[in-house]
C-alpha cells in the first residue's frame, strides 16, 4: 500500500504537536512543584553585628535554603557598605534567612541566633562599635514576634546573663542585599574571616559563654598546603615566606610606601605592622620600630649565615618575615627589617571593608 506524502506530513505534524503538548505539560508540572516549594518557605531576619560572622552559623543548617547579608531597619534607600558603616543610615548589618519550616523551625533558628551574639551589649558587638552593629530580631509575622519574645524571656530568666538582654524585637522593614563581595565571605576569604572572627573577640566570648556553640569551630587558622600556596602566592612570595628567602633591596613593593594603613601576613592576613611605626632605615626594605600586634610575631635565633641573628616569623601562618635588629630609632631602639613579599598592605580607607575595622581608631 502506498503512503502519500501529504499523509506523512500530517502524521509528522500530529506527532510534533503531541510531543510539544507533553513537554509543555511537564514544564507546567515542574513550575507548579517549584512554586509549591517556594510557597512553603519562610524568612527570618537577624542582626548580630558584623554580618560576615552571622552567615556561616545558619548556612549549613538542614532546612535553610539561603542566607543573604544585607542592611535593614534604617531610612536610607539602597545604602552602600560605606554609608552603613559610617553610622548615618539608621540601618543595621543583618542576615536574611530563607528556610523550610517543615524541616527547621523559627524557634530553632532563634536558638542559633542567640548563640552567635552578646545580647547584653547595647553599643555594638565585640570590636565593632556603633548603632549599625547592634543586635535585633526583625519579625515577619505576629507569630514570629510571639516566638521571639518568648525566646528572649526564656534566655533572660535562664540565669545565663546577670544583666538585661537588650536585643530589640522589631517589625521587619525593607532588606537591602549587601554588595557581592560580602556574600558568603567566610567561603571567599576563609583565612581573613577566621582571623577577623577570632581577633574581634567574638570567638572567645562565645566559647566562654556557651558550652555548645553552633558552627563556631571555624576560627582556627589551618595553614594551606605547599601546593595550595604555590597557586595563590607569587614565586617570590613563596620563596620568602616558605623558604626563608630575601628579596632585593630598593626593588620591592613597600620599601618606600608612605601611605597610611597596616601590613598583614600575605598568607594568613594576621595583622603585623602599622604605617605609624614605619621609618626610612636606608636599607631598602620596609622597616618598623615595633609590631602592631606582638602576639602575632614570633622571634627565633637564626645562625644560617655563620652569625647569630633574630629571625621574625608570623605566629599563625609561620611565614618568614625578616629579621629584627637593635639599631633602630627611639622609642624602641629596634629595627624590624621585613620583606615586602611577606606582607600585604591594607590602606586605612579599606580597613573596615577588609575586616580590620578595629584599627581605624589608630588613624583618626
Amino acid at each position: 500500500m502506498k503512503v502519500k506524502v501529504k499523509d506523512l506530513v500530517k502524521i509528522f505534524i500530529i506527532s510534533l504537536v503531541y510531543i510539544c503538548f507533553i513537554a509543555l505539560a511537564n514544564g507546567q508540572d515542574n513550575t507548579v512543584i517549584k512554586n509549591e516549594e517556594e510557597s512553603k518557605m519562610e524568612k527570618a531576619t537577624f542582626a548580630g553585628g558584623c554580618f560576615w560572622c552571622m552567615e556561616s552559623p545558619f548556612q549549613e543548617l538542614d532546612g535553610v535554603k539561603e542566607v543573604l547579608a544585607g542592611y535593614t531597619g534604617g531610612h536610607k534607600e539602597d545604602p552602600t557598605y560605606e554609608e552603613v558603616t559610617a553610622g548615618k543610615t539608621g540601618h543595621l548589618e543583618a542576615v536574611q534567612i530563607t528556610f523550610d519550616p517543615s524541616i527547621i523551625t523559627y524557634t530553632e533558628l532563634l536558638d542559633v541566633f542567640w548563640r552567635q551574639i552578646n545580647p547584653t551589649d547595647i553599643r555594638g558587638q565585640f570590636a565593632d562599635r556603633g548603632e549599625q552593629y547592634k543586635t535585633a530580631v526583625f519579625y515577619h509575622s505576629e507569630e514570629q514576634k510571639r516566638l521571639a519574645e518568648e525566646s528572649k524571656e526564656k534566655l533572660q530568666t535562664s540565669g545565663k546573663f546577670q544583666v538585661d538582654i537588650v536585643t530589640e524585637i522589631i517589625p521587619v522593614s525593607i532588606f537591602y542585599v549587601a554588595e557581592d563581595y560580602h556574600q558568603d565571605y567566610y567561603q571567599k576569604a576563609p583565612i581573613r574571616y577566621k582571623l577577623y572572627r577570632a581577633g574581634s573577640g567574638r570567638e572567645t566570648y562565645l566559647q566562654s559563654t556557651w558550652e555548645d556553640t553552633t558552627n563556631n569551630n571555624d576560627s582556627q587558622f589551618e595553614k594551606p598546603s605547599d601546593e595550595e600556596l604555590k597557586n595563590t602566592l607569587t614565586p617570590l612570595q613563596f620563596n620568602v615566606t616558605q623558604s626563608c628567602g630575601t628579596e632585593r633591596a630598593f626593588d620591592n613593593e613597600y620599601w618606600d610606601n608612605k601611605k597610611e594603613g597596616i601590613y598583614v601576613d600575605v598568607v594568613s592576613g594576621e595583622p603585623l605592622f602599622s604605617s605609624l611605626d614605619k621609618f626610612d632605615s636606608g636599607t631598602g626594605w620596609p622597616s618598623f620600630t615595633k609590631p602592631l600586634e606582638s602576639d602575632n610575631i614570633l622571634e627565633k635565633e637564626d645562625k644560617s649565615l655563620f652569625t647569630s641573628r633574630t629571625e621574625v616569623r608570623s605566629k599563625n601562618a609561620d611565614s618568614h618575615l625578616g629579621h629584627v635588629f637593635d639599631d633602630g630609632p627611639a622609642p624602641t631602639g629596634l629595627r624590624y627589617c621585613m620583606n615586602s613579599a611577606a606582607l600585604r598592605f591594607v590602606s586605612k580607607e579599606d580597613l573596615e571593608k577588609e575586616g580590620y575595622g578595629q584599627y581605624m581608631k589608630l588613624f583618626e
